[in-house]
């Protein structure tokens, strides 16, 4: 294992549907901005690859790990409530647990829409410090921020003036991206591993 990539590396597990990626860019960009690296599912698009498998290493990688629970509860009457999320954060406490270093200095960040509602679904969590962000994307952004500044010892800037230069990253990709013939429905659909790719770009030219 690369210990140096281990220490910056950040897994984030999260819903990947639309409602969401209004708080998936932010949290994102605030980790590319505060000198680390996300690990998301999504950054590779191989269909004959094993989504366990890669889970598994992408896991493995992180020594930091965002875990938002927030699609515990069904939208719809009938529908059944997603368990993807809490496998992933079950496999990453397993992996500190069970783990040899550095896996056992693994850290993560429970996040939820709500305080205290992630305890009728997963009891086992109770007393676990869980940050409810009110599917707000500065409250997610914001807890985010101050998470890695704390568990990394970061002195990081504030979160206002992050958040500032995240607004600012997008309205200097969209009009990037317009210049060469995206629509405002294509901006809306890009492409995660696309919009990476041009965080970590911008983060470089803005130290």
């Amino acid at each position: 294992m690369d210990v140096a990539s281990f220490e910056r590396a950040v897994f984030v597990n999260c819903p990947f549907d639309d409602a969401y990626t209004p708080i998936l860019r932010p949290v994102l960009f605030c980790i590319y901005r505060l000198g680390f690296i996300p690990r998301i599912a999504l950054e590779r698009l191989d269909g004959g690859e094993p989504r366990i498998e890669k889970l598994l290493e992408l896991i493995g990688s992180a020594k930091y790990a965002i875990h938002d629970l927030s699609r515990l509860r069904a939208a719809r009457a009938g529908e059944l409530f997603r368990l993807n999320m809490p496998l992933e954060l079950g496999l990453d406490i397993g992996c500190r647990r069970f783990g040899s270093p550095p896996l056992t200095e693994k850290r993560c960040l429970i996040l939820e829409t709500e305080r205290y509602r992630y305890q009728a679904a997963l009891s086992d969590l109770s007393n676990s410090d869980i940050v409810a962000h009110g599917d707000d994307p500065l409250e997610a952004f914001t807890a985010v921020r101050n998470w890695l500044d704390h568990e990394a010892r970061l002195d990081a800037d504030g979160p206002a003036r992050l958040w500032d230069e995240f607004t600012d990253f997008m309205a200097d990709n969209d009009d990037k991206l317009i210049a060469r013939g995206w629509s405002r429905r294509d901006i809306d659909k890009l492409p995660i591993p696309k919009l990476m790719r041009s965080m970590q770009a911008w983060v470089g030219a803005h130290p």
